[in-house]
């Protein structure tokens, strides 16, 4: 019914990592693509960190993104104009819960609760804007 398969498998092992005979890029284990997925979340919570001004939260959070990425510096972005920052807190906050989401899974405590205590920020600085809106 089946035919048996007469060809070997395009992957193979190299050196204990797992390759593509196509491509003859190694493929990445799970937890160094959760590594490079944090890091990337983080790196777009300090973009966003840096547009708002928020100089000591960026220090932090640019600590994280070097170590996760093996110290390699991130970029930084320039303040954005004060019209622009409720529009910034609710993308940092939503980019913090991203990034929780995946600490979590990997199990990096240290940035789980970094990103725990910008997404509250984030949503006491919305608050206070949407108070200060209603009035």
């Amino acid at each position: 019914m089946y035919e048996p398969i007469r060809t070997k498998s395009v992957v193979h092992r190299v050196g204990g990592r797992h390759t593509d005979s196509h491509t003859g890029y190694p493929h990445s284990s799970r937890a160094e693509a959760l590594d490079t997925q944090l890091a990337g979340h983080l790196a777009a919570l300090l973009a966003v960190t840096d547009e708002l001004g928020l100089d000591g939260e960026a220090a932090r959070i640019a600590a994280q993104v070097t170590r996760l990425r093996g110290g390699a510096e991130p970029a930084r972005a320039p303040k954005a104009p004060a019209e622009e920052l409720p529009a910034l807190h609710r993308k940092a906050h939503d980019l913090a819960g991203r990034a929780l989401v995946v600490a979590a899974s990997r199990a990096d405590t240290t940035v789980a609760i970094l990103a725990a205590q910008r997404m509250d920020a984030h949503a006491a600085a919305l608050a206070s804007t949407d108070l200060a809106g209603a009035l």
